[in-house]
């Protein structure tokens, strides 16, 4: 048997289509490993081993899907047809879609096998994973630090090999974020890049992505993942070539702006320092331009303004589960974190959302003329080391605190979801704490084949992908 636990996507769907490998196999393997980790790290809060298996028993060798017989986790805020849909709430304990987002169907399609659902924050809120209902997902570098979030159970399940590769979405870092808790490689596409149908309307701040190892499966996944579905009310025009092609193309040489500020004022750890000091060099080296610069970013008041944005987003997801309940929460069916946006939301003026909304477009406008001047902008990817357990969960006398709190975590990703700027975020080592460090680079608008060209060339001259968590069971 082909030891598959630690493979790339590219990988293993090459070994399915020559033979060398069951899809059976691969499913197998993955639904082994889960069920001997996911106890300690409690990254699946569903999964569906029949359903998977019968999956891959339809694959056969030398079928030309792009992706044939791959695990994938799927996080547990997008409906997958017949799986559990909770929205790490207990208000949705034993909903089961009768449908698939038009990602997962692309996903399917493309020969991924769905093996369950991974954890997250309450209707995704927080940038860590600690719902209530589920309980905290843990991070396999160290079981006491979080994982991030809010995809943080995808980011664990693949961190610790659980599975290659896992879905998940962004609206305010939620991919950036645990990919560098984690040690992956997190991909923020720009806005319309991919479909968020057919349930949901234009989102002005969320998308959807994945979590991986590696740029390659970072740039295959997003061909087969981007692009317009019928109905869509904006998307982003076709790429002149397939990504996982134009990432291996040289980029020539770049300008690139380097600063640590970010519009909190927050001061990062030494070692976020020390890995943005490692890119810039790295990517020096290999000829760009690499220069210290303050971008023009906005006051401290911006978080105000983001989250009176972000609540009302987060509230039509509650607000949806209220439809399918056909009644409001209880008491007890959702977190107070939850409940205050909530209600916070139902009493906003729209006239004073559409006014933030209006103000947050003039703050983006001025940020992306920025990058008239730089190709990309490298910023830290965190404003702290991972947190511990129980620091900030929401489930607390004052849950907005959490919320404000958290932007102290991570004042680096959110302004992106506003530009709806393309960013990724890439590991750069270990720090002396044993957790990953990362670093975040902000493209141009559309410009996703720049950044892989990037990650990529980042990848070779420092590479991350041997690195194993030590609660992994690979040393």
């Amino acid at each position: 048997m082909v030891d598959t636990a630690f493979a790339s996507a590219v990988e293993i769907s090459a070994l399915v289509r020559s033979g060398e490998a069951s899809a059976r196999e691969v499913t197998e393997a993955a639904l082994r490993r889960i069920e001997a980790l996911n106890p300690a790290i409690n990254a699946f809060t569903a999964v569906e081993a029949e359903r998977a298996l019968a999956a891959a028993d339809r694959v056969e060798p030398g079928d030309g899907q792009p992706f044939a017989g791959v695990p994938i986790a799927i996080k547990g805020n997008v409906p997958v047809e017949g799986y559990p849909l909770s929205s790490g709430s207990k208000f949705l304990d034993g909903f089961r879609p009768d449908h698939s987002a038009f990602l997962v169907q692309r996903l399917q399609e493309a020969g991924f096998v769905v093996v369950g659902i991974t954890n997250l924050p309450e209707f995704a809120i927080l940038p860590t994973t600690e719902p209530r209902f589920d309980g905290p997902t843990r991070n396999p570098w160290n079981l006491e630090r979080t994982p991030g979030g809010s995809s943080g159970g995808s980011a664990a399940a693949v961190a610790a090999g659980l599975v290659p590769i896992a879905h998940g979405n962004d609206g305010g870092g939620s991919i950036r974020i645990p990919a560098a808790c984690c040690g992956l490689v997190g991909l923020k596409p720009s806005r319309g890049r991919v479909s968020v149908g057919p349930d949901m309307g234009e989102s002005f701040l969320a998308c959807n992505g994945v979590l991986t190892r590696t740029v390659a499966d970072t740039a295959h996944a997003l061909d087969v993942i981007g692009g317009y579905e019928v109905g869509d009310a904006n998307w982003a025009p076709k790429p002149p070539e397939p990504y996982a092609t134009a990432m291996r193309r040289d980029p020539g040489k770049l300008r690139i702006a380097v600063t640590a500020a970010n519009p909190l004022g927050v001061e990062p750890p030494a070692d976020a320092l020390a890995g943005v000091r490692t890119a810039a060099e790295i990517l020096q080296g290999v000829g760009h331009e690499v220069e210290e610069v303050t971008p023009p970013f906005p006051p401290a008041e911006v978080l105000d303004a983001f989250i009176n944005v972000f609540g009302p987003a987060i509230a039509l997801g509650i607000e949806s589960a209220v439809r399918i309940n056909g009644r409001e929460p209880g008491e007890d069916e959702i977190e107070p974190l939850s409940r205050a946006i909530l209600d916070r939301a139902r009493t906003t003026p729209a006239v004073a959302y559409l006014s933030t909304l209006a103000q947050l477009q003039g703050l983006a406008r001025r940020l992306v003329a920025f990058f008239a001047d730089y190709d990309v902008l490298l910023t830290p990817a965190l404003g702290e080391r991972p947190l511990k357990i129980g620091e900030c969960h929401g489930c607390g006398e004052e849950p907005m605190r959490d919320l404000s709190r958290s932007g102290v975590f991570t004042p680096y990703t959110s302004l992106f979801n506003v530009t709806g700027q393309p960013a990724i975020a890439v590991p750069i080592g270990l720090g002396a704490d044993g957790l990953p460090t990362g670093v975040q680079l902000i493209g141009r608008p559309l410009a996703e084949d720049r950044l892989l060209q990037l990650a990529r060339q980042l990848e070779y001259a420092n590479p991350w992908a041997h690195l194993r968590p030590p609660t992994s069971g690979a040393g």
